[in-house]
């Protein structure tokens, strides 16, 4: 299964995607900002990345874009989760390098499906 990195300021959400993606016999980091998910992202390179929006400091649009344009991290895909459902934030998302933009509330089914897609090939 994937080593999955989780970039999200909320200690519930995090706890959330944790145990759903445990169970699902992936392997779960998480830190709370972006600045730190893009330091942790270039030491550990995980299979994938789950990254919210609406963070203090660096929103995840930035981080994103900053992870995706960095030859170390570009090629780990990106999954943005957020309650941002505007079409206009998922096209934004989409163009600073996610590979997928999800709105909560999540779908359990359709984020591991999201994710099994994304990380095939993870070992």
């Amino acid at each position: 299964m994937a080593n999955i990195l989780i970039i999200d300021d909320s200690p519930t959400d995090v706890r959330v995607f944790t145990t759903l993606l445990e169970r699902a016999g992936h392997k779960v980091d998480a830190v709370h900002s972006a600045e730190e998910g893009i330091e942790r992202a270039r030491s550990d390179l995980p299979d994938l990345i789950i990254m919210d929006v609406i963070m203090p400091g660096m929103n995840g649009f930035q981080a994103t874009r900053t992870l995706t344009r960095d030859p170390a991290t570009s090629a780990v895909p990106i999954v943005m989760i957020t309650t941002k459902s505007m079409e206009t934030d998922r096209v934004w998302g989409m163009r600073q390098g996610a590979r997928a933009f999800i709105t909560k509330p999540v779908n359990e089914k359709d984020l591991l499906a999201c994710i099994n897609d994304l990380s095939s090939g993870a070992t």
